[in-house]
């Protein structure tokens, strides 16, 4: 018998990808969007990356608002809640991302419920697991029962919502008995599926227009975005996935070694690359004007050891290496001349 999946935040980098891997896997997919007027053209792009969008329709849905919730649910069989806002500049008021995302996951993990959903796979943060911590006494390994600290004011608006997201679903969970599945990828990279590079392709795109002259020594945990997508569908099902956190932040690049592995395959962009690696005195000094600098000093210098055994055992292969990810997401944002 088909199966059905409600899939939140379907136009997103990772959203579409999900969708693609969903379909092709057989599944129903039923998409939310915020707008319904992108449907068609969703639609053709998800179909121009191979997805059999015969199964494909759609929903309109807002993190914000409550109407539509219970309809999307009706007849669903599992939930992906992969919609969360994400913005690579953070917002003067930290709760223009904590409220849609905390209240977000609330309606769709009560939808859910109603509805008997039989799983629910949370799209969460390798940031909801160890930043924000105190420099002093935060470990060198992390596991799946480590947590973001949120109220010590070294955590940004981001990693505060996806933090207290997650503990918000969490704690329905075990009120509710829900089947929740989460997972905390790190950057996601890889190719893009449709001309919208979001905020997932920020760094790569702004490495490759020459936003950093120097960079910052801090590392990124990379993940590529088709493997992410093959873990969420895998979890639906999985036995032992139900009541579990699976980190899937799998390789860690520093910003120079991302910027290398681009210019390895496309050296036209080698002149718009960081020269240099910038001193952490200067990027402290730095980020005491510069917000978004300001979200990053406390994790300078910080490559914890992450335990992404979960992930692995999810996915039932290796990982895409890094490096390759981040080349084919650079290749995909050339080809599609969106540098």
């Amino acid at each position: 018998m088909e199966k059905t999946l409600l899939l939140t935040g379907i136009t997103g980098f990772l959203g579409g990808h999900i969708a693609i891997c969903a379909l092709n896997a057989g599944y129903r997919v039923r998409g939310s969007l915020r707008d319904m007027t992108r449907a068609d053209a969703t639609r053709l792009a998800l179909a121009a990356n191979g997805a059999d969008t015969s199964r494909l329709d759609f929903v309109e849905l807002d993190l914000l608002r409550d109407a539509g919730w219970t309809a999307a649910c009706d007849g669903i069989d599992y939930m992906v809640h992969a919609a969360s806002p994400f913005v690579t500049a953070m917002p003067k008021d930290p709760l223009d991302l904590i409220r849609p995302a905390v209240e977000g996951t609330d309606r769709a993990l009560r939808a859910a419920h109603h509805a008997g959903i039989q799983r629910i796979v949370l799209t969460s943060s390798q940031i909801a697991m160890h930043f924000g911590l105190d420099p002093a006494t935060r470990p060198d390994s992390i596991g799946p029962d480590n947590w973001s600290t949120t109220d010590n004011g070294r955590l940004n608006a981001y990693g505060q919502s996806k933090t207290l997201a997650e503990q918000h679903a969490w704690a329905l969970a075990k009120a509710l008995r829900l089947p929740l599945a989460t997972l905390q990828p790190g950057l996601i990279t890889g190719p893009l599926w449709d001309d919208d590079p979001g905020t997932s392709g920020q760094i790569a795109l702004r490495l490759m227009r020459g936003a950093f002259p120097l960079a910052p020594k801090l590392a990124l945990y990379l993940c590529d975005v088709r493997d992410i997508a093959q873990i969420h569908v895998n979890a639906l099902t999985a036995q032992h996935a139900a009541g579990q956190r699976h980190p899937c932040a799998f390789e860690p690049l520093t910003i120079m070694q991302i910027a290398q592995a681009i210019t390895e395959v496309l050296p036209q962009y080698r002149g718009k690359m960081p020269k240099a690696q910038l001193p952490n005195p200067i990027t402290r000094a730095l980020a005491l004007f510069d917000t978004d600098l300001r979200g990053i000093v406390n994790e300078l210098n910080y490559v914890p050891q992450i335990d992404t055994a979960r992930g692995h055992a999810l996915l039932g292969r290796a990982p895409i290496p890094a490096r390759q990810s981040i080349a084919d997401m650079a290749i995909s944002l050339s080809d599609r001349a969106l540098v």
